[in-house]
């Protein structure tokens, strides 16, 4: 067990990415989220080029979470589209990955 999930998505206001942060942790869906400073993205959307400020959430969970932590976020994500992205990693802490597991236990 010393693999755990980082999920990230990026959202308009600070208020939501706290939101969608405290939902995550408090539901069991992620045992932390961070929520990240202001970032400019630039990314193509109808037929034209938009930048705009974002801020960034990132959720730490455990492989077997993943899914329903996806299905919570693209349910209360404010974007039509959003930038949902999964990766798996090892953790270098074998005791970090059991407190991931343990705390997105129901």
């Amino acid at each position: 067990m010393d693999q755990i999930s980082v999920v990230t998505t990026v959202v308009d206001a600070r208020s939501v990415a706290d939101v969608l942060a405290a939902a995550a942790v408090a539901g069991r869906l992620a045992a932390c989220a961070q929520v990240g400073g202001q970032v400019d993205s630039t990314y193509w959307w109808r037929s034209a080029v938009e930048t705009s400020h974002e801020w960034s959430v990132q959720f730490k969970t455990a492989p077997d979470r993943v899914a329903a932590l996806v299905d919570q976020i693209r349910a209360s994500h404010p974007y039509e589209v959003p930038e949902i992205l999964v990766t798996r990693v090892e953790s270098g802490d074998p005791a970090y990955a059991t407190w991931v597991y343990e705390h997105t236990r129901p």
